[in-house]
């Protein structure tokens, strides 16, 4: 191993995009930590740990695949989820409508004006979410600024100064997204990666230090603990659960479902071209980490809705509801978080892959499947079996999204710590880390080099 890593330090060109990308990383968590001026960093930093507010719990989530930093209210607070936001929107309506679907079969000029209106739509969503978070910010109720929380400013709330800065922190925090865009885009043309992907990941891998801390001053090298800490042999089951799902991200994410596939033959002279046997691979995951960040998203609009209704009706059965939907340990909650990975696994399959493109396409080649014709009799085939191995996938997806739930439960240990054994951030971690493997792997095998992975 230390070879093969010597070797890639060797390849000049391979070098440099290893540390540009490291460089334009560094930036982006210098900024990560550069906060918004006059905010009270210890106000908010008790009431993101208070674990009734809604609003902190629904943000913590949101920080975990979006890159973002809101509990400390920085330039970059944002995270890149905007930009995500409008990538996601714009490839739902490429789907349904029209003139984007026409778009995108223009090849490389029909994909640079997506990215360009991909772009645009991402600065306006960073101006409405921008807005929305600062007026939370600063307390505003009705478009009046009742009490300005979080300011460390002195002056008649009603002032134009608080307006002001109102202003100058929705451009800030738009800035930053949009320079972090600029950053990834910077990374996947001068480095190595996917810039937004790695750019998501480093923000979760930022998080493991602290959970590190809390597993440390919660656990004892004792045997079966103290009572209030663990036992070195919770520590050993973390350990090895941590391994075991790790290599289950990874068979699940890169296995495949070989459907066997043959070329007609054809007689040119005296040659007789073609009959090979292939396969035509069919991801288990065919929808990714996507299911789950649609789930997520989802399940936080529940909790935030009843949580600022309750207090101004005065409903009881409100503020039960919002600590139903906040709480991951609560059964409505888990029950309806699979149950809408299951449904977006299928609807985000049904919109990625379609069975009727790939027959005519294997038709356009020369190739069939054994056993059925080409036509619909393929594109119906090729169907089932994507709606049974989608099965599957969202079946690991569901278990590895409630993963931290149950580890915390089973074990004791905190969330910020089971969380690294399942759930979102793990997923997008794993799969970034093989992605940037294999694209190593290609500048090795380009130059006659064993790859990291042989």
């Amino acid at each position: 191993m230390w070879e093969k890593l010597r070797v890639i330090f060797t390849i000049q060109e391979l070098r440099r995009k290893i540390f540009f990308t490291l460089f334009l990383l560094a930036i982006y968590r210098i900024g990560w930590q550069i906060t918004l001026p006059m905010i009270n960093q210890l106000e908010m930093a008790e009431f993101f740990k208070s674990s009734s507010a809604a609003m902190g719990g629904a943000l913590s989530k949101v920080a975990i695949f979006s890159a973002s930093q809101l509990s400390q209210a920085t330039i970059f607070g944002l995270g890149i989820m905007p930009y995500i936001s409008a990538s996601i929107i714009f490839q739902l309506l490429g789907s349904v409508w029209a003139p984007l679907e026409q778009l995108q079969k223009e090849g490389e000029s029909g994909r640079k004006k997506i990215n360009e209106y991909t772009r645009y739509a991402t600065v306006v969503l960073c101006l409405i979410q921008s807005w929305f978070f600062v007026s939370f910010l600063v307390g505003q109720q009705g478009g009046k600024l009742v009490s300005p929380q979080f300011l460390a400013i002195e002056g008649d709330p009603s002032s134009g100064m608080y307006f002001w800065w109102h202003v100058v922190a929705v451009l800030t925090m738009t800035a930053g997204t949009v320079f972090l865009m600029w950053l990834g885009e910077q990374i996947d043309e001068f480095g190595i990666g996917n810039g937004i992907s790695l750019l998501i990941m480093a923000g979760i891998l930022a998080h493991m230090p602290s959970a590190l801390l809390d597993l440390i001053n919660q656990s004892t090298l004792k045997i079966g603990g103290d009572g209030s800490k663990l036992g070195i042999e919770v520590l050993i089951v973390l350990a090895v659960i941590f391994v075991a799902v790790i290599v289950g991200v990874v068979f699940i994410t890169q296995g495949t479902r070989r459907i066997p596939t043959q070329s007609a033959k054809h007689v040119r002279g005296r040659r007789v071209y073609g009959g090979t046997r292939q396969h035509l691979p069919l991801r288990v995951n065919q929808a990714g980490v996507m299911p789950i960040i649609f789930a997520s998203s989802l399940l936080m609009f529940p909790s935030v809705a009843f949580g600022w209704l309750a207090p101004r009706l005065d409903w009881p059965w409100l503020s039960n509801l919002a600590a139903m939907f906040s709480s991951q340990t609560s059964y409505v909650y888990n029950l309806l978080y699979i149950a809408m990975i299951y449904f977006f696994c299928y609807f985000w399959t049904a919109i990625t892959f379609n069975p009727k493109d790939m027959s005519e396409n294997l038709k356009n080649f020369g190739s069939f499947i054994p056993g059925y014709r080409p036509g619909k009799r393929t594109a119906d085939y090729l169907e089932k079996v994507m709606i049974r191995i989608t099965y599957v996938g969202a079946a690991f997806l569901a278990v590895v999204a409630i993963a931290p739930v149950i580890i915390g439960a089973l074990l004791g240990v905190p969330y910020s710590v089971s969380s690294f054994f399942g759930g979102t951030g793990l997923l997008i971690a794993v799969s970034v880390a093989f992605d940037l493997v294999q694209k190593i792997d290609s500048h090795l095998v380009m130059r006659n080099y064993r790859g990291l992975l042989e």
